[in-house]
This record gives C-alpha cells, sequence and structure tokens, in this order.
C-alpha cells in the first residue's frame, strides 16, 4: 500500500502547527509579564527589554505567517487548539462551580 503525501500541505501544516505553538506561548508571556510588572517585581529597563523582545517575536512571527502565506492555516491551527483547551479547562470549571 502506497501512501501519497503532498509534501506542500505537509510543510505549511507543520509550520503553521509550530507558529500557532509559538503565538500561545508567545500569549502566556505576556500574560505573565504583565504580572509581573503590576507586582512591582521588573524594573523600567526589564520591562521595556521585554516589551522590545514581545514585539519583535510577534513582529518575526507575522512575517513568517505572510512569507509562507500561512495566516489561515495558523488560524485554522488556533481555533482547534482553542477548542481542544476549552473541553480540557471547562470540567475543572464546572466542578469548581458546583463545589
Amino acid at each position: 500500500m502506497t501512501i501519497n503525501i503532498d509534501e506542500d500541505n505537509l510543510k505549511d501544516g507543520l509550520l503553521g502547527l509550530v507558529i500557532a505553538l509559538v503565538e500561545v506561548i508567545q500569549e502566556l508571556l505576556e500574560r505573565q509579564a504583565v504580572r509581573r510588572m503590576e507586582s512591582g517585581s521588573l524594573s523600567d529597563a526589564e520591562v521595556e527589554r521585554l516589551g522590545m523582545a514581545l514585539i519583535d517575536l510577534k513582529e518575526s512571527l507575522d512575517r513568517i505567517k505572510s512569507d509562507n502565506r500561512l495566516d489561515d492555516a495558523v488560524s485554522s491551527i488556533r481555533q482547534g487548539l482553542d477548542q481542544i483547551a476549552e473541553d480540557l479547562v471547562d470540567p475543572f470549571l464546572d466542578q469548581e462551580e458546583g463545589a
């Protein structure tokens, strides 16, 4: 039995998945940065460096998506990841509400 694999779709799907996962990590880093800023545990210089690093990361991700025409693929993957996360988290939230 022969399996036909479209290399372009495989590359786009894999790159789209990687970009989507990095975007999720970026969002988590942004949330953590906000928490640390609000708690006052970062100096002004650290806030500036962190902000610039997050902006650079976002611009790089946007450029990679644009250059490889992956906006739709990444959006689709993100929707799938969001649904998976929601399916995993909702049961825990439902338990807390019932407690």
